[in-house]
C-alpha cells in the first residue's frame, strides 16, 4: 500500500514538473561586435515552436516546459543551445562561424561556393589585417598567402611595395592587377588598411578573366560595409607608436679609422697623417641621420542598415615621420570613404561607393649613390658634423657623390601632394527564373602637385649636388584618370533536385586611362626664397620641359568580352571554362585583339559515397587549371614612333635644333603570353580542426618584349633613338605551395589558431633572341660597372654576372704563378683578390665573368600563431626568404672614406686572411665587381607581435559602450639573417636588377599602443 502511494505521489509530481512552463524573453547580439542580429532562429529543440528576433534582435518566446532546450541559429553564426531551468530573461551571444562565412568567396565578376571552387584562390580576412596594423595594404599580404612574395622599395614613410605572384614572369612590369571593389588601383598608398574587409588573390590560369591584364595575378579588394536590418554603430580605431631602425652598418670608429687609413696610405707608398692620440671613437654618422619618429593613426567608422538599405561612413588619418629625416620625410594620408546598398525595388539592387584619398609626402634622396645613408655609412668619424665656427664640415677630400649627410638633409625640400578620388557605381537586377543581369561604372581621378625647390649650396669637394649660382624651384602637376565599364549576365540553374548545377556568364568591359603632364622649372629666384613661400612667378625665366615632347598625354583603352560557364554534378565534379578576348591600344595594329581561353576542374573526393562517413577526413578535393593569360603591362607606344628623339636641321644656312624620331617602330608588337598550369588539393581534418592546400605549378611566360639590334640605316644611332621593341624572350616560374593551419578551442577560455605556408620556385629564362644573347640590366655597380645583371637563356632573370673570387694571394710567388689580372686595370699583388681563370685563356679579364648569384629566393614561408584566453588575445607572424643574395654596394673605397669593420680582419701578410683584401691607396682591381661583394640575403623576420585586452562586455553597458579593446604591438621586431647591411629585403623592384643595395633605407622597427572602441 505504501509502495502504491508513494508511485502516486511521484507521478503527481512528474506531471507538475513536466507541465510547469515559462514565458522566456531576451536579445541576441554578435560576439565580435556586439550589435543586436536580427531574424535570428529561436526554436525549442525538437519541436516546431519558435519565434525570430526582431530589427532590435529581441525575441520572447511562450509556453517553454522546464528543461527543454532553446536553440539560436543564423547563417553565418555557430548554432547555440540553452536549457531551460525556470522563467527568467536569457540573452545570447552567437559567434561568427569563420568556416561558414568562408564557404563564398570572391572570384572575378561574381562569388562562388569555396567547396566549388576549382582554381588556386586564397583569402586574407579583415581579423589578420586588423593584428598586422600595416601602413600601406601589400604589407599584411607577406608571409600570409603562399606564392606571394612582397619586397620593399624602400623603408621610408610612404614607400612602395613589389608584389610577386609565383615569381617573376616578365622582364617588364610585374605587378599584379589589383582591384578594391572592382575598381583598378595602381597606388595603394591610397588606401586606408582599416578600411579593408577581406583579400582574395588569384594565382593560376583561373584570373584568366581579366584577360590581357591578368598574367601578374590578380587581387581583388573588398572594403567594408553595413548590414541590413542593424542600428547605426560607431567604430573608432587609434594608435601612436615610436618608430626606430633595426640596425646599423657596423663602421669604424675615429681610432680604428685613423690606423686603417695611415696602413693604407703606407701600403701605397705616400704620406699619411693622421694622428691616433685622443680620437676616442668619434662622430658616428649613423647615429647623427637616424631617429626615432613618431607614427599617429586615427579612423571612425559608422555603419548600420535598413531592411531595404546598408551604408557604411568611414574617415580616417595616418600621419609617419622618416626615422631619417624626421619630418623631412614625412608621410600624410587622410581618407574618406561611403559605401551604400539600396534595394530599389523587388530584385533591383544598387550599390554604390565613393573613396577619397589625399596624401603629402616629402622624401629625401635615399637608396643610391650619393644618398643620405650612403653618405652617412662613408663619411669619415674623425669628421665633426659642423666644425669650430658652427658650418657644417665641408666635403673636402671626398668623392664628389660623398656629402656631409646633414648638411644634405637641411638643403633638401620638396612635397608631392596628390588628391584621388575613386567611385563605384553599379545596378543588379535578378529576373525570370535564374537570369541576373549587372552593370558597373568605375572610375578613378587623381591629382599629383609637386614642389621642389634647389637651394644655392656648396659641400666643398665640387660634388655633383653642388648648386652655386642658380635658385631652381619647380612645379608640377599631372592629371590621371581611367574608367571602367563592366556589364554582364549571370545564369544559374539548378536541374534534377540539385543533381545539375550551373552557371553561366556572359559579358563586355571597357577601360580607359588618360593622363597629362605639366611641369614648370624656374630659374633664378631671389636669395630670400624659402620653400614655403618659393613662386615659379619670381624666376627669371621659365621653362617647361614637356613643351617639346610628344607623349605629354597619354591614352590607354581595353575592350573585352567574356564568357564563363561552371558546372558541377552533384557538388563533387565541377568544371569551369573562360575564354576573354581583349583588343588593346598597347599593341601593335596588326594584333590588337587577342584570345585568352583557361579551363579548370575538381573532384570532392569527400563527397564520395566510400569517404562520407569517414571521421577523420572532413572534405578532400582535387582541382587543376591550365590556360593562357595576357600581360598588357608593356612599354607604351612600342608599335610606333614617337617625336621624342634630337634632331639638327640646317633653314637657310643655319642650324636649328628640333625633334626627330624616337625609338624605331615595330607595328607587328603584340601582348606577352602566359601558358599557367596548376595543380593541387585542399583537405579539412579532424573534424574541421585541421586545413591542408598544397599546389604545384608551372608558368610559362613566352613573347617577352627586348629591344633588338637592327641596321644604322634605318636611323637607330641618332641621338635620342633606339632600337625596335620585338617579342623575343621566354621564361619560366616552377614552384611547389604547401599551406597548413591547425585550430581548436579547448575550453570556453582558451583558443588556439597556427598556420605555416611555404612556397618554393625555380625562375629559368628559356629564350632571349637578340644578337648578344642577353638582355643587360640598367643597374650599375659602384661608379660605372654596367652590365652586372642580366637576362640570359639558363639563369634565372636578374642574374648578377661577374668575377668569381678563389681566395687572397698569399705570397708574390702565387701571384707569378697566377694568370695576369692587369686587364682589370692594376697588377695584383699579395693581399689581392685571387680571380678565377673561368675560361682558361691565361688572363683574368671580362671575358671570364660568370654568374655569381640569384636575387629570386628558392624558398619563402610564413607562421602565424593566434590564441585567446578569457579576455587577452596575442598575435605573431614571422616571414622567411631563403636562397636569395643580395650585392653589397654602399660602401666607397675612397682615401678618405669609411669603411666597415670587416676591414679589420684584412690581410696583413701570409696566412692573416683569406677572406679580406689588404688596404691600399694605389689602384688595384679589388673593386672589380665580383663574389667578393655577393651575400646571403636569406633571412628570418618576426614581422609582428601584438597583446590585447578586451573588457567585459557587460561592464560596457552601462557606459553606452560595445566593446573596448586595449592593445600594444611590435612591428619588425627582429631579423635573423647573416647579410650585413641595413636590411635584406632591400629591392628596386626591378626584374633586371633586384638584390643591389645601393645604402638601403631599412624597414623601421614599431613599437605601438592603440585601442578599438565600438559604440
Amino acid at each position: 500500500m505504501k509502495q502504491t502511494i508513494l508511485s502516486f505521489l511521484l507521478l503527481i509530481f512528474t506531471l507538475s514538473a513536466i507541465g510547469q512552463e515559462y514565458t522566456i524573453s531576451g536579445i541576441v547580439t554578435s560576439e565580435q561586435d556586439g550589435f543586436p542580429i536580427p531574424t535570428v532562429n529561436v526554436i525549442v529543440k525538437n519541436s516546431s515552436k519558435g519565434v525570430t528576433t526582431d530589427f532590435d534582435g529581441n525575441y520572447t518566446i511562450n509556453n517553454v516546459t522546464k528543461n527543454a532546450t532553446l536553440v539560436f541559429s543564423y547563417v553565418g553564426y555557430k548554432t547555440k543551445e540553452v536549457v531551460i531551468t525556470k522563467g527568467e530573461v536569457i540573452n545570447v551571444m552567437l559567434s561568427e562561424d569563420v568556416a561558414s562565412l568562408e564557404e563564398v568567396v570572391i572570384i572575378g565578376y561574381g562569388t562562388q561556393k569555396r567547396k566549388e571552387v576549382t582554381g588556386a584562390v586564397s583569402t586574407v580576412s579583415s581579423e589578420t589585417i586588423e593584428a598586422l596594423k600595416p601602413t600601406r595594404i601589400e604589407q599584411a599580404l607577406q608571409g600570409q598567402v603562399a606564392g606571394v612574395n612582397i619586397t620593399s622599395q624602400s623603408g621610408s614613410p610612404g614607400s612602395a611595395s613589389n608584389i610577386r605572384i609565383r615569381g617573376v614572369s616578365t622582364n617588364g612590369d610585374n605587378k599584379p592587377l589589383i582591384l578594391v571593389d572592382g575598381n583598378v588601383i595602381e597606388d595603394l598608398s591610397v588606401i586606408n588598411p582599416g578600411d579593408i574587409e577581406s583579400y582574395t588573390v588569384l594565382k593560376d590560369a583561373t584570373a584568366g578573366i581579366y584577360g590581357v591584364r591578368a598574367a601578374n595575378g590578380v587581387i581583388l579588394i573588398t572594403t567594408k560595409t553595413g548590414r541590413k536590418n542593424r542600428t547605426m554603430s560607431f567604430q573608432y580605431d587609434s594608435y601612436v607608436g615610436l618608430q626606430t631602425t633595426t640596425r646599423k652598418v657596423p663602421l669604424l670608429n675615429a681610432t680604428e679609422y685613423a690606423l686603417i687609413k695611415n696602413e693604407a696610405a703606407a701600403a701605397s707608398g705616400t704620406e699619411y697623417n693622421n694622428d691616433i692620440t685622443n680620437l676616442g671613437r668619434g662622430t658616428d654618422w649613423q647615429d647623427e641621420v637616424f631617429q626615432n619618429a613618431p607614427i599617429f593613426s586615427n579612423s571612425l567608422t559608422a555603419s548600420g542598415g535598413t531592411e531595404k538599405s546598408t551604408y557604411s561612413f568611414g574617415a580616417s588619418l595616418l600621419t609617419q615621420d622618416g626615422i631619417v629625416g624626421g619630418s623631412k620625410a614625412n608621410f600624410t594620408r587622410y581618407t574618406t570613404r561611403a559605401n551604400y546598398g539600396l534595394e530599389i525595388i523587388e530584385n533591383l539592387n544598387l550599390k554604390a561607393n565613393l573613396i577619397y584619398t589625399g596624401t603629402t609626402r616629402k622624401i629625401l634622396s635615399e637608396g643610391g649613390l650619393g644618398s643620405v645613408l650612403f653618405n652617412a655609412v662613408n663619411f669619415a668619424p674623425t669628421d665633426t658634423p659642423r666644425d669650430n665656427n658652427g658650418q657644417y664640415t665641408s666635403s673636402a677630400g671626398y668623392p664628389i657623390e660623398v656629402v656631409n649627410p646633414l648638411k644634405q638633409i637641411e638643403n633638401t625640400f620638396n612635397r608631392t601632394k596628390v588628391d584621388k578620388l575613386s567611385g563605384v557605381f553599379g545596378l543588379n537586377y535578378k529576373f525570370f527564373d535564374g537570369f541576373s543581369a549587372e552593370a558597373n561604372y568605375q572610375w578613378n581621378y587623381s591629382e599629383e602637385r609637386t614642389r621642389n625647390l634647389n637651394p644655392l649650396v656648396e659641400y666643398g669637394n665640387g660634388s655633383v649636388f653642388d648648386n652655386t649660382d642658380n635658385i631652381q624651384f619647380t612645379e608640377g602637376v599631372s592629371f590621371f584618370r581611367d574608367y571602367t565599364f563592366d556589364a554582364f549576365i549571370n545564369y544559374e540553374k539548378s536541374l534534377n533536385e540539385d543533381t545539375h548545377n550551373i552557371k553561366a556568364t556572359l559579358g563586355t568591359s571597357v577601360f580607359k586611362t588618360t593622363g597629362d603632364y605639366y611641369l614648370a622649372v624656374g630659374n633664378n629666384l631671389p636669395s630670400t626664397t624659402i620653400f614655403s613661400e618659393a613662386n615659379i612667378d619670381d624666376a627669371e625665366t621659365v621653362t617647361d620641359p614637356y613643351s617639346q615632347i610628344s607623349n605629354r598625354f597619354y591614352d590607354s583603352r581595353l575592350l573585352s568580352y567574356f564568357a564563363r560557364v561552371q558546372y558541377n554534378y552533384k557538388g563533387k565534379y565541377l568544371f569551369s571554362g573562360v575564354i576573354r578576348r581583349d583588343g588593346s591600344t598597347a599593341f601593335g595594329p596588326e594584333n590588337k585583339f587577342g584570345i585568352f581561353p583557361s579551363a579548370s576542374v575538381g573532384w570532392v573526393v569527400s563527397d564520395e559515397s566510400f569517404l562520407e562517413d569517414n571521421t577523420t577526413i572532413n572534405f578532400l578535393k582535387f582541382r587543376s587549371s591550365y590556360g593562357i593569360l595576357g600581360n598588357d603591362r608593356i612599354e607604351a607606344y612600342a608599335f610606333e614612333s614617337l617625336l621624342d628623339g634630337e634632331g639638327v636641321y640646317v633653314f637657310d644656312d643655319e642650324i636649328d635644333e628640333g625633334l626627330a624620331i624616337g625609338d624605331i617602330s615595330n607595328p607587328e608588337v603584340k601582348w606577352e603570353e602566359q601558358k599557367a598550369f596548376d595543380i593541387g588539393f585542399e583537405t579539412r581534418l579532424f573534424n574541421n580542426k585541421v586545413d591542408i592546400s598544397a599546389d604545384y605549378f608551372s608558368r610559362t611566360t613566352e613573347n617577352l618584349l627586348l629591344a633588338v639590334e637592327s641596321s644604322g640605316i634605318i636611323g637607330v644611332d641618332a641621338p635620342g633613338s633606339g632600337n625596335p621593341i620585338v617579342n623575343a624572350g621566354s621564361v619560366v616560374n616552377k614552384g611547389l605551395e604547401f599551406q597548413i593551419s591547425y585550430k581548436d578551442q579547448f575550453s570556453d577560455d582558451f583558443k588556439f589558431n597556427v598556420s605555416y605556408n611555404f612556397a618554393t620556385l625555380e625562375n629559368e629564362v628559356l629564350e632571349v633572341n637578340n644578337s648578344i644573347g642577353y638582355v643587360p640590366g640598367e643597374v650599375t655597380f659602384g661608379i660605372g660597372q654596367t652590365d652586372v645583371a642580366r637576362m640570359q637563356v639558363g639563369q634565372p632573370i636578374g642574374v648578377f654576372y661577374g668575377l668569381q673570387t678563389n681566395g687572397i694571394f698569399q705570397t708574390q710567388s702565387e701571384v707569378d704563378a697566377h694568370p695576369s689580372q692587369l686587364a682589370l686595370g692594376a697588377n695584383a699583388q699579395p693581399g689581392d683578390l685571387r680571380f678565377v681563370d673561368v675560361n682558361q685563356d691565361g688572363v683574368i679579364d671580362d671575358n671570364d665573368k660568370t654568374f655569381i648569384g640569384d636575387p629570386i629566393p628558392d624558398v619563402t614561408m610564413g607562421l602565424n600563431l593566434t590564441f585567446d584566453y578569457k579576455n587577452f588575445d596575442f598575435q605573431t607572424y614571422f616571414f622567411a626568404s631563403i636562397g636569395n643574395d643580395i650585392v653589397r654596394n654602399y660602401d666607397r673605397n675612397g682615401l678618405k672614406t669609411n669603411l666597415t669593420t670587416y676591414v679589420l680582419d684584412r690581410w696583413t701578410g701570409p696566412g692573416t686572411s683569406n677572406t679580406e683584401p689588404r688596404v691600399t691607396n694605389a689602384a688595384t682591381s679589388n673593386a672589380v665587381f665580383s663574389d667578393y661583394f655577393v651575400e646571403d640575403g636569406s633571412f628570418i623576420r618576426a614581422q609582428n607581435v601584438q597583446l590585447g585586452y578586451t573588457f567585459d562586455k557587460d561592464k560596457l553597458e552601462s557606459i553606452g559602450l560595445q566593446n573596448i579593446r586595449l592593445y600594444v604591438s611590435v612591428s619588425n621586431v627582429f631579423t635573423l639573417t647573416e647579410y650585413r647591411g641595413f636590411d635584406p629585403t632591400a629591392s628596386n623592384g626591378d626584374p633586371i636588377g633586384s638584390g643591389f643595395d645601393n645604402g638601403f633605407y631599412p624597414n623601421p622597427r614599431t613599437f605601438l599602443i592603440g585601442t578599438n572602441i565600438k559604440f
